[in-house]
């Protein structure tokens, strides 16, 4: 099992900038990527970015030059930096891990709310 624990969301201005944290531990010898996925009241959850062991990462179109995804191996921790926010960012966001980059893997954190007011 792996557990996967989120920390940083909170309430900001439009415009404002937000650091999401995620801490994995447990059996994670098989976890190559790791990332974050967003869900708004009434949306189906959806990739925001994910990133391998090795660095190479995939992000949503809606957040490219915006947000920045990182990982410090050592610490088997995931960051998501958000900057440039906007309303329509407004969700929970979950930590994800598996093995794929571009598949969501089978492990998630409990989420951390983001507002973005206007």
């Amino acid at each position: 099992q792996v557990q996967l624990v989120e920390s940083g969301g909170g309430l900001v201005q439009t415009g404002g900038s937000l650091r999401l944290s995620c801490a994995a531990s447990g059996s994670i010898s098989g976890i190559n990527a790791l990332g974050w996925y967003r869900q708004a009241p009434g949306k189906q959850r959806e990739l925001v970015a994910r990133i391998t062991r090795g660095g190479i990462t995939n992000y949503a179109d809606s957040v490219k030059g915006r947000f920045t995804i990182s990982r410090d191996n050592a610490k088997n921790t995931v960051y998501l930096q958000m900057n440039s926010l906007k309303p329509e960012d407004t969700a929970v966001y979950y930590c994800n891990a598996g093995p794929f980059l571009n598949y969501r893997g089978d492990y998630w954190g409990q989420g951390t709310q983001v507002t973005v007011s206007s």
